[in-house]
């Protein structure tokens, strides 16, 4: 399944980013973290298979938008 995500960046008036990629990649790593300590240490009642589930999916969301950058800041197409 190829899904494709599209994230609004925030931009001023002179077309400058005001959120770096590499802050949005460490923010979806930190989430998925946090969640799977709380599973761990059991304070929430969180379904375990979810909470890996959708971890996943933001380590990946993230290491997309890692190359994507590599691949800008290099040239690649």
């Amino acid at each position: 399944m190829n899904r494709e995500v599209t994230l609004p960046l925030i931009v001023d008036d002179r077309g400058n980013l005001q959120v770096a990629a590499s802050d949005v990649s460490k923010l979806l790593r930190t989430v998925g973290g946090r969640w799977l300590r709380l599973v761990e240490t059991g304070e929430q009642e969180l379904d375990e298979d979810t909470v890996a589930a959708l971890t996943i999916e933001l380590a990946k969301l993230a290491d997309r938008i890692d190359v994507a950058c590599i691949a800008h800041s290099s040239g690649a197409p």
